[in-house]
């Protein structure tokens, strides 16, 4: 009988003696043990087998005495920013580390339950970051290809439920992070009410934003989570009695067509398509909102004064070891030193401005079904651009927890190259069991494809680029390409119908490709690589006008997509024509330092 992922089944299983709490213990520490070959960045710390067993018959002798344990014997995962006693907590910074001698309220309230804990598992160091790059202990990939992050902070722990080592698994979500890998990972994330869950005993990320969070299978699995931990702490200053009202699903908000981003990502953009097509055709009427003050909010997290709270979070160690935090999450750390009260202040003005005008919002509306993320990168490009592409994948997530909202993320489907694509429903405070309900409901109508293999081969078509200029190997820009695993087909040249321009005022020194005919034209140097048409997506975003991308005629008469430019490109510009190319341009310049 394999019970592996669903936490009702195991729990149910045990509970009638089916099987015991050992025997579901030993199978997940061997499916941990196979995985670890596979991807060995999931864990910080795993829990020694022996003591993994003694919770085990801890579980089966409450059982054995008649006890009614609603999570017995279901393993699970911590993220290693939340407290399990007698085992460290990091962070996913070794420098931070300490052991506690109690578990975090939410921890205690699911062992109490009868769940298992089987370790602690990687995050974006400090819970900072939506990606899961940033940490010593290495860097979980999304489960269906390792090309690709897994989304963050909550890494390991969307790894460990995907892989199926776990039945579940907390997270944290202050930005998304624990929506944007449920996304990528094809989970239900869910993100409660500010409050509903005991943040005592983690450490803090922004302290008046924190979540702990659920990543699981199901919906079901998620609600019985809920269930458990869900109440008030009198022991935590930001805990609320728990509320549950109920939510409509009449109106659904949606964004504009404008203001539907996918950053290139067409795909992403076909998928959300199809999930509010089936939200239509489930009786939603769908509704279009203003985003741009939701933006707004979402700017406030880490443009505004709340990035102090980060800097709060670990203010000791950046003083003290500053270079003991990865470079990345000390930078943004290290930009909420110059935050002054005034600002504070000013930002809480603006955030309850915002907060009015999204409170009228839900008089138009009884929950908003966003993407969850724009599009996802690969771990390469992730690392050559950490802090813009990072930010692309908050642009649907980070407003929420300002705003004081629920969320639950839920899978919309799957792109070609395995990695997942999901949206998330949400409505205001202590709406959680309603957006429960909405999911399934969702979830139900979708009847979505079964997840692909794990790490299943990219597959996904590709697409020729033809570069001229700052792009071409060894130049500059030439990175944009190698990040994204570009592959060179050829050097080679256009046909004889283009001119080249050297633009005025460029940094680094870019040229103007024109289309002039065959009459006035001559042929150019240049360089075909192929990339992968998400990558290509993603490449095509920051491309800067006067420049674009359009199809270029080569040599041999194929057309590839190749760099272009407006006419403005060439005001004030120096024809280099004659030369051939952008190489033997770069040649005629003076070498820095030289005469």
């Amino acid at each position: 009988m394999d019970v592996a992922f669903h936490v009702g089944d195991i729990a149910a299983a045990v509970t009638s003696g089916r099987t015991d709490a050992v025997s579901v213990a030993r199978a997940a520490l061997a499916r941990i043990d196979a995985y670890a070959a596979i991807q060995p960045a999931v864990w910080i710390t795993r829990i020694a087998d022996a003591d993994v067993l003694a919770y085990a018959r801890r579980v089966d002798a409450r059982i054995a005495a008649g006890e009614v344990l609603p999570l017995a014997g279901v393993p699970f995962a911590t993220k290693d920013n939340i407290d399990l006693a007698g085992v460290p907590t990091t962070a996913a910074c070794p420098d931070f580390a300490y052991t506690p001698t109690i578990s975090a309220e939410v921890v205690e309230r699911l062992i109490t339950a009868g769940a298992i804990p089987m370790g602690k598992t990687n995050l974006d160091q400090f819970a900072t970051g939506l990606n899961g790059t940033r940490s010593p202990y290495g860097a979980p990939a999304c489960v269906f290809n390792r090309a690709y992050v897994s989304g963050g902070s909550s890494s390991g722990s969307a790894v460990a439920v995907a892989a199926g080592l776990v039945a579940f698994a907390l997270g944290t979500d202050t930005a998304g992070s624990g929506r944007v890998p449920a996304a990528f990972n094809g989970l239900i994330g869910m993100k409660p009410t500010k409050g509903r869950w005991s943040t005592t005993g983690l450490v803090p990320a922004c302290r008046t934003l924190d979540c702990i969070t659920v990543l699981a299978h199901t919906i079901a699995d998620a609600r019985a989570i809920d269930e458990v931990v869900a109440g008030f702490d009198r022991t935590d200053a930001y805990s609320r009695p728990r509320e549950d009202r109920p939510v409509a699903t009449r109106r659904i908000g949606v964004p504009a067509p404008d203001q539907r981003i996918f950053l290139g990502d067409s795909t992403a953009a076909r998928l959300y398509e199809q999930a509010l097509a089936t939200l239509a055709a489930d009786g939603a009427e769908l509704v279009e909102v203003d985003m741009a003050p939701l933006r707004e909010a979402a700017m406030l997290l880490y443009g505004g004064p709340w990035v102090a709270e980060r800097t709060a979070a670990a203010l000791p160690l950046l003083d003290t070891h500053p270079e003991a935090i990865d470079p990345t999450v000390r930078a943004i750390m290290e930009s909420g030193r110059s935050v002054s009260g005034v600002d504070v202040f000013e930002g809480q003005y603006r955030l309850a401005a915002l907060q009015r005008i999204a409170d009228a919002m839900w008089q138009d509306i009884d929950l908003l079904a966003l993407p969850t993320t724009p599009t996802i990168y690969r771990i390469a490009e992730m690392r050559a651009a950490p802090i813009a592409l990072n930010s692309n994948l908050g642009l649907y997530t980070n407003f929420v927890n300002l705003l004081d909202m629920a969320a639950l993320a839920v899978p919309a489907g799957w792109r070609d190259n395995g990695t997942g694509f999901g949206i998330t429903l949400i409505a205001p405070a202590w709406t959680d069991q309603g957006l429960l309900d909405a999911g399934e409901a969702y979830l139900a109508a979708a009847a979505l494809p079964p997840p692909p293999p794990l790490n299943i081969e990219d597959s996904m078509e590709t697409v020729k680029l033809a570069v001229v200029g700052a792009h071409l190997e060894s130049m500059p820009l030439h990175w944009q390409l190698t990040s994204r695993e570009a592959r060179l087909v050829s050097a080679t040249t256009t046909a004889s119908t283009y001119r080249l321009y050297a633009m005025a005022n460029s940094t680094p020194p870019k040229p103007a490709l024109i289309h002039v005919g065959e009459d006035d034209g001559a042929a150019i140097a240049v360089e075909v690589y192929e990339l992968d048409v998400a990558a290509f997506g993603s490449f095509v975003v920051e491309v800067p006008a006067p420049l674009a991308i359009g199809s270029v005629t080569l040599a041999d008469g194929s057309t590839v997509k190749g760099f272009v430019a407006e006419p403005r490109a060439i005001v004030g510009a120096e024809d280099i024509t004659a030369l051939g190319g952008w190489r033997a341009y770069i040649a005629t310049l003076p070498r820095p330092g030289g005469s």
